[in-house]
């Protein structure tokens, strides 16, 4: 396929779960791909296999979290590339998971500097490319527990609910300027978050076997849907991949 030939993205968290994945199933619709994360080997050696495949992608150390990275990571890639087309947002960290009471405020800050600060960061400083192309797709990850809350989730679902007031904004603004910005709710996908939380033994969500979970290229194969044409009536909106239209749509035969 190649619906995205030619097309610019980058994917934060790229180096393992679901943006691993992600940037495979990018890269095979044609987009050349920025992988980011902070551990940049395992950026590196995702950049490589996908180079072995036929597509094209380059590595790049980036800790959302720090406005200067995020910055040098957006202009690097327009400088390497000439144009940036698309913004994964997928980088994110559940910790602290633990009752209110049991947490330790700098953790939870992290969190929050992580899902809700970091994800700003990307979206604020990838912008003005998009806005003065008059194009441009910004993918949040979301979670159904932007919307309802969990015990012992007290930074996760605020962050995510955080984050998804950001996608409403950015749609509200830009829509109308050829932005595409939608929030993405994968379901529960077999990745290291899913073994936190497993080992956290909270909520019901933990309980949960990996049996129970998707592998993480199934929400990757919705995501690089989402960037193509055919979704450009989402735009401003939460799809959840538990929505059999959706997965319908992106190909998906469950």
């Amino acid at each position: 396929m190649s619906e995205l030939q030619g097309k610019i993205a980058i994917v934060t968290g790229a180096s393992r779960g679901i943006g691993e994945e992600t940037a495979r199933a990018l890269a095979r619709r044609g987009a050349s791909v920025v992988c980011a994360a902070r551990t940049l080997e395992a950026c590196e050696a995702l950049t490589e296999e996908i180079a072995m495949e036929g597509g094209s992608a380059h590595a790049m150390r980036c800790d959302i979290a720090d406005r200067s990275q995020v910055e040098a990571m957006i202009e690097a890639t327009v400088a390497r590339y000439g144009r940036l087309d698309i913004l994964i947002n997928n980088a994110a960290v559940i910790e602290p998971i633990t009752a209110f009471e049991d947490t330790d405020p700098a953790e939870w800050k992290r969190c929050i500097d992580i899902n809700v600060t970091g994800t700003y960061y990307c979206m604020r400083f990838a912008m003005p490319h998009f806005r003065e192309r008059g194009s441009g797709t910004i993918i949040n990850i979301s979670s159904g527990a932007a919307h309802a809350a969990l015990e012992g989730w007290s930074a996760y679902c605020t962050s995510k609910a955080g984050a998804a007031m950001l996608t409403q904004t950015a749609h509200h603004e830009l829509g109308h300027h050829g932005l595409f910005c939608v929030d993405f709710a994968p379901g529960t996908a077999d990745t290291g978050m899913q073994a936190s939380i497993r080992a956290s033994g909270i909520n019901p969500v933990s309980r949960m076997t990996r049996e129970d979970h998707y592998h993480p290229s199934v929400p990757a194969t919705v995501i690089a849907w989402l960037c193509t044409e055919d979704a450009a009536d989402l735009a401003g909106q939460a799809v959840s991949i538990r929505d059999e239209t959706i997965r319908r749509r992106a190909g998906l035969d469950f």
